[in-house]
């Protein structure tokens, strides 16, 4: 499972790896020992969510979320992702850039 740089405990790892079975895939700062360059597509790719998580919290305000139920919840939250991916998909079929979210759609 990909992670995030602030997963680097050795500790943390094994410990996640011995109760659950999950490696994580941690790219290392360039700073380590032994720091390999991750591909361009995992560069990207990471670069992307991080994008699109800062976004959601930032122009959707993704963590205030006044919900009285967890059904609520969800669907608040459903709700938001998809304004996002809808106006995404706006930009992507409008041929503009699909991260730029403070245009008008019109």
């Amino acid at each position: 499972m990909p992670a995030d740089k602030a997963c680097l405990s050795v500790r943390y790892q094994l410990d996640l790896f011995e109760s659950s079975r999950i490696k994580l895939e941690v790219p290392m700062r360039c700073n380590r020992h032994g720091y390999v360059k991750r591909d361009f597509l995992f560069r990207k790719t990471g670069k992307r969510m991080e994008t699109l998580f800062s976004q959601l919290c930032d122009q959707f305000m993704i963590r205030r979320n006044h919900a009285k139920s967890f059904d609520g919840f969800k669907n608040r939250i459903l709700a938001k992702i998809m304004a996002l991916t809808v106006i995404q998909l706006i930009n992507k079929l409008n041929n503009k850039n699909i991260n730029n979210l403070k245009i008008c759609i019109a």
